[in-house]
């Protein structure tokens, strides 16, 4: 595990510089200078909201877990901004009349279950003309099970995601670690997504891709380890199920059709 996963401040910043880096500027063509009202769902400790609250954008953002909602909130105020944040669940919470012009969904879908009917609650919170960011790990890439979490030296193993989950269970017992973080792998490993699993589900809940980027080398790795972005060569792009094994993060603007 590796010092980010237990400094959330430290997490909160590199969350921050990688979305003013790479997904502002990504998402600029579409949604222009400053989207009006951004909200991020699973927003955890909010870093990704910061470049938008310092632009002037209305910010919201939710998460499940009360914990990080608190910090978020505490990140912030330190910093001068209030975004509206709540704890919930986005599919079942009452919206109301809120429409979003912009939504943030980053690193969340791989560790939802039922991901068509988050997908189709998103679409109705879309203002007209409105564009759904959504960037995850490809399952099958060397860390696509989130095994980095891991307390151990199984952090630092590329593909043992992809075990039967029987021995996958076995393995992490056998090096030590908790139940709690065992239940999360072993959740992840249920919920996984692939590239063709989520193109599939966003064009069943109404959606239409506006832009794609995969990447054999994911932008956020530019803070974490000081790895410059490189996107996944085009042919290997076009390669249905392999390139899952190279894809280390993908970039998706939607629209609603």
């Amino acid at each position: 595990m590796q010092k980010r996963h237990t400094d959330r401040e430290l997490y909160f910043e590199e969350q921050s510089r990688t979305s003013s880096q790479y997904y502002w500027p990504y998402l600029q063509q579409y949604v222009g200078a400053r989207p009006r009202k951004v909200l991020e769902i699973g927003c955890g400790e909010g870093g990704n909201l910061l470049p938008f609250a310092q632009a002037g954008c209305q910010v919201y953002g939710m998460d499940l877990c009360k914990g990080r909602i608190e910090q978020a909130k505490a990140f912030f105020q330190k910093r001068g901004f209030s975004p509206v944040l709540w704890v919930g669940d986005a599919v079942t919470y009452d919206w109301g009349e809120e429409r979003f012009d912009l939504i943030l969904l980053h690193d969340v879908i791989e560790h939802v279950p039922d991901k068509e009917r988050l997908l189709q609650k998103i679409h109705a919170l879309l203002a007209s003309g409105g564009i759904l960011f959504v960037g995850f790990p490809a399952w099958q890439m060397p860390f696509g099970g989130h095994q980095q979490i891991a307390r151990g030296r199984l952090s630092l193993c590329p593909w043992i995601h992809l075990l039967p989950a029987r021995i996958y269970q076995k393995l992490l017992g056998w090096c030590g670690e908790t139940e709690e973080t065992v239940c999360e792998l072993l959740s992840i490993k249920e919920t996984r997504c692939t590239i063709e699993q989520f193109q599939n589900l966003a064009r069943r809940s109404g959606f239409q891709v506006v832009r794609r980027t995969l990447f054999l080398i994911n932008p956020h790795y530019q803070v974490k380890f000081g790895l410059s972005p490189v996107v996944l060569p085009f042919w290997l792009s076009r390669l249905p199920w392999i390139r899952n094994f190279y894809c280390s993060g993908t970039f998706y603007l939607l629209q609603a059709v």
